[in-house]
């Protein structure tokens, strides 16, 4: 990635990797996409190419990825969904106007109406996460179990009990921690 700019946590489930652009929501918050280049450079990376992206329309991505976060915080939770945020997810489906193409290797891509349409890559999100959380996916809505993080993922385990979004960060660092619990007051000779 960029120089300076915190890496993208990437998952299989393009509406959670989104919402997965601002980390550790719950402790000292990590903004992935500060920037219009950076939302551009996560789209990209999520198969969605886009070529510019304005102040605007990086404002209209960050409210459906806090729209998406709290529908699927409250699905996670068994809570009402809240309506302003479904109301939002709802209008960017709405406005996008990207069509699903299949590839000659037989992959599913998308063709937006134009390279810099940021409105299209965000109707896609939207509709993902719609997928997602009407539950038209074989999965479940879960909360990474870190305090500090809490971040909402789609978990695909045959369980359906997967804790952490992310082993790779989340998961790791409460392992460490544990073992470090653990291993205190021991004295190695």
């Amino acid at each position: 990635m960029r120089a300076g700019f915190p890496d993208f946590r990437l998952g299989s489930v393009l509406a959670t990797s989104f919402t997965a652009t601002l980390t550790e929501r719950c402790g000292d918050a990590v903004e992935r996409i500060p920037v219009p280049q950076r939302l551009v450079d996560w789209l990209v990376v999520s198969g969605l190419d886009v070529d510019s992206c304005t102040d605007a329309q990086l404002a209209l991505a960050r409210e459906l990825r806090e729209s998406i976060h709290a529908v699927a915080t409250a699905a996670a939770t068994g809570e009402a969904l809240p309506a302003a945020a479904v109301r939002v997810i709802n209008d960017r489906s709405a406005q996008g106007r990207a069509v699903a193409v299949l590839t000659p290797e037989g992959e599913r891509r998308w063709r937006l109406s134009s390279p810099s349409r940021v409105e299209d890559a965000l109707g896609v999100i939207a509709a993902d996460a719609i997928d997602v959380i009407s539950g038209e996916r074989d999965g479940k809505l879960a909360l990474c179990a870190s305090p500090t993080c809490q971040a909402a993922f789609f978990d695909t385990s045959r369980s359906r009990t997967r804790r952490w979004c992310d082993m790779g960060t989340c998961g790791n660092r409460e392992k460490k921690a544990r073992f470090q619990r653990k291993n205190a007051g021991v004295v190695s000779p």
